[in-house]
């Protein structure tokens, strides 16, 4: 039970205040035991660290799988893709896991940078081909001028800049504003009038 206890504590402090903010004796002080007693599962914060991070990878890349391998794969393209882009950002807002792994993939320690990046673009890849799979299942609602690789670029893009948004600012008017005025114009580009 402890070691639950320990990774669930791990995984909020660290979202919370990051790698440098978050100490082993605050950890060990959530969980009610002594900092030695770390040890018995993790040899240093840094590898606890990297197994908190792979952990919300993991928990990361189940999430979009089952989001658009799910129920929701019957919706319309436009409101599959813009449920897609809301219910993340409400997952960054409302789940200690997603807004680690969003905080760790922007902001990596500097000595982990390296490791971060490179674990980061598992999800960036599995994200990337479910879209262009989407869009090529749906190339007749796209402007002929657009490939379903250029409409996931630009998709990808939108969310990117919509968790800068949400790291600087948290959810705020701000970025309902950018949410609204970016989904418009992304999608009427794209689609160029056509209908479902």
């Amino acid at each position: 039970m402890t070691f639950n206890q320990l990774k669930e504590a791990a995984l909020r402090q660290f979202a919370l205040n990051g790698y440098e903010g978050t100490s082993l004796s605050s950890l060990a002080n959530e969980v009610g035991i002594k900092k030695q007693s770390i040890y018995t599962y993790f040899k240093s914060k840094e590898e606890l660290f990297v197994y908190s991070f792979n952990e919300s990878l993991s928990r990361e890349l189940y999430f979009i799988e089952h989001f658009f391998k799910g129920t929701n794969r019957t919706l319309p393209l436009e409101k599959l893709l813009y449920r897609f882009l809301i219910e993340y950002l409400d997952r960054y807002d409302s789940n200690f896991n997603t807004s680690f792994f969003i905080r760790t993939s922007f902001f990596p320690p500097q000595h982990l940078r390296e490791l971060i990046v490179r674990d980061s673009y598992q999800l960036t890849n599995n994200l990337e081909h479910l879209l262009e799979t989407l869009f090529k299942e749906n190339e007749l609602l796209l402007h002929s001028q657009f490939s379903a690789d250029t409409a996931t670029a630009a998709y990808l893009t939108i969310l990117d800049g919509l968790f800068v948004e949400m790291l600087y600012g948290g959810r705020s008017e701000r970025l309902e504003k950018r949410i609204s005025s970016t989904w418009d114009v992304f999608w009427q580009g794209i689609n160029g009038g056509k209908r479902a």
